[in-house]
């Protein structure tokens, strides 16, 4: 269903473990999504282009055998479409919700795939995992300046923070949190879905350390964000 958009966009050829890990996956996330409210969308072609598609387009700003951190990894998303596609990477799920981690927690056993999980908050989180991962993703987690100060504690300095975004809007909103942060923009990856919805990678680089107070408690980041 995806597979000749993967390969034109990222170079990714699905062989028939990944096409049948797809196939678990979308079944399993349609029959536990009443009970979980996973995701508004459920139709299966949807699942493939706006959950899988989407999320897997990441693998183009992921080094070799990187250490993948998802914060707000809610369904799994993009951590292990990602994992599934690049199965040479290590994924860690951080997610706030305990109903969500054990979807995902379920749902690698059945995809066979192996991945770290914490229920956590994302600046609890980030304050005992500093500087550990290689690249920190986030997808439909909250507006720019907020998901960077929630990430970028958590990535080496050299490593990347990857934003899902339909566009590049958000930049100039962001460009106090880089400074503050130790994130300067590195590249952004435009493409089209195959159902013609837009999607932007924005791809910071880590070039200096993260203040240690960051992220910060008590809701800050998106009460008074950078």
């Amino acid at each position: 269903m995806i597979e000749a958009f993967l390969k034109e966009q990222i170079n990714v050829d699905l062989t028939q473990i990944m096409q049948t890990q797809f196939k678990t996956y979308c079944d399993y996330l349609r029959e536990e999504n009443e009970k979980y409210n996973l995701t508004a969308i459920t139709e299966p072609t949807e699942i493939y282009v706006k959950h899988f598609a989407d999320s897997a387009l990441g693998s183009i700003a992921i080094a070799p055998k990187s250490k993948v951190c998802d914060i707000g990894s809610g369904a799994g998303f993009p951590s292990l479409p990602l994992k599934i596609v690049r199965p040479d990477i290590t994924v860690t799920l951080v997610d706030s919700l305990q109903k969500r981690i054990s979807f995902t927690r379920t749902l690698c056993e059945k995809l066979q795939i192996s991945a770290e999980f914490y229920h956590e908050r994302a600046e609890d989180f980030a304050k005992t995992h500093s500087e550990r991962y290689d690249v920190a993703t986030a997808r439909a987690v909250a507006p720019l300046p907020v998901l960077l100060e929630y990430v970028a504690q958590t990535v080496k300095i050299g490593g990347t923070v990857i934003a899902y975004k339909t566009d590049e809007s958000e930049l100039n909103s962001a460009s106090n949190a880089c400074n503050v942060l130790g994130l300067a923009l590195d590249k952004t990856h435009r493409f089209v879905l195959p159902d013609g919805s837009n999607r932007c990678l924005l791809v910071f680089k880590k070039i200096k350390r993260t203040p240690p107070k960051y992220p910060r408690n008590q809701n800050k980041p998106r009460k008074q964000p950078l």
